[in-house]
């Protein structure tokens, strides 16, 4: 059985982070994966051009049981540490909207960055290879059976992330060895995900498919996110779309306003002294694509002049523009998923390291505990923040 100081199961963003971090320390790692290539979501991400962080990275940018359990970390290694660190491998990279960033050229860049520096600090990293089974014996150490092989180490990273993409071999495994270890963890469900309809949604709206419109979506619980909407043959998506459905819950509405930033009644109200006449169609559709305008509202409505229209009509056509309240099917889950929220309960590990309370020498990092982001670069954030930590620790 070959010992390692420090074996981390899953070659991931957090993974790779902590690798080259504990290498530096000089400590004896090993990383172990079951792909053919490491960093795979990392690859797909932010399409193909993976929006590694945010300039301005905030606890509140982050859904956890434990509000405060994120800062320790996001405080230790920050986004600007991970920028120097771009930088320093030469990667050009862009700012987007929102503080995003954007490598210019391609995600392999960042990969290719994380694996040169597991190199230089000497981490190894095995792929191709699957855990069959952990223990830990009465010395306090970890026993990891491989299909490649028998390994032992005093200090276990789990880094398997969570169960969104499932074809890029998402599994419960960080999940189930954190219940071996007797650890708790909080129920799953998809994030930054889009909606599906209903049937009868999707036989009115689906024509929609590929219209994209500012918007403001509000939650039931008041959060709020001020970004494209999406319409897709299967539902709703879009920036806005993912980052709500973060605090969505099956059978909750949500408020969609389709005129950000002004007020609809007002709109109507000036419409109607300048063009009495006008169509209420051609009205609206100034304002908003003409396909959607004639989804939203009834033909016979549309065809009236304004100066048909009574002022309940005129209320409620402005509540609609502002405040269009609408209870989808639900999501479409794990396949497409960005994240998976829920995982490993914060409240059994330690903020500073990601050390198991209850189990020395056991850490947890990424997305496989109970910490998810907000679209724009924070889940990656959070592997490096949460790896850099673990990777001081071990």
């Amino acid at each position: 059985m070959k010992h390692h100081d420090v074996i981390i199961i899953g070659a991931g963003a957090a993974g790779l982070m902590c690798a080259s971090t504990a290498g530096y320390r000089g400590r004896d790692v090993l990383v172990l994966d079951n792909a053919k290539q490491a960093g795979r979501k990392i690859l797909i991400s932010g399409g193909g051009r993976c929006n590694f962080t945010n300039q301005k990275v905030e606890p509140h940018n982050f859904l956890c049981g434990n509000s405060h359990f994120v800062k320790s970390a996001l405080a230790r290694y920050r986004s600007s540490d991970f920028i120097e660190l771009v930088e320093r491998h030469g990667i050009e990279y862009h700012e987007r909207d929102h503080g995003q960033l954007f490598c210019n050229d391609s995600a392999k860049d960042i990969v290719s960055m994380l694996m040169t520096e597991c190199e230089w600090a000497g981490a190894q990293i095995q792929l191709r290879t699957e855990i069959v089974s952990v223990t830990k014996n009465d010395a306090g150490q970890f026993a990891v059976v491989t299909s490649n092989g028998e390994f032992s180490c005093e200090s276990l990273v789990i880094a398997t992330g969570g169960l969104s993409m499932p074809k890029l071999g998402a599994s419960p495994y960080g999940y189930k060895l954190a219940e071996q270890f007797g650890l708790k963890v909080l129920p799953t469900t998809a994030g930054l995900v889009p909606f599906t309809w209903h049937a009868d949604q999707k036989a009115r709206f689906e024509p929609l498919s590929g219209i994209a419109v500012p918007s403001t979506i509000t939650a039931e619980d008041g959060t709020q996110f001020s970004e494209a909407l999406l319409f897709t043959h299967r539902g709703l998506s879009g920036p806005a779309i993912l980052q709500i459905s973060n605090y969505w819950q099956a059978g909750q509405s949500i408020s969609i306003n389709l005129l950000p930033n002004e007020l609809a009644r007002d709109k109507i109200e000036l419409a109607l002294a300048n063009h009495p006449k006008q169509s209420l169609r051609n009205t609206i559709s100034q304002w908003l694509p003409k396909r959607l305008v004639e989804a939203l509202f009834e033909a016979a409505l549309l065809d009236k002049a304004l100066n048909q229209l009574g002022h309940g009509e005129r209320d409620q056509i402005a509540q609609d523009l502002n405040e269009w309240s609408i209870v989808m099917n639900g999501t479409e889950g794990y396949r497409t998923a960005e994240v998976t929220l829920g995982g490993v309960d914060t409240n059994e590990l330690s903020s500073k390291t990601m050390e198991a309370k209850n189990v020395a020498g056991l850490y947890f990092i990424g997305e496989v505990m109970d910490v998810s982001g907000w679209l724009g670069g924070f889940n990656f954030q959070w592997a490096w923040s949460s790896g850099f930590a673990a990777g001081m620790a071990v």
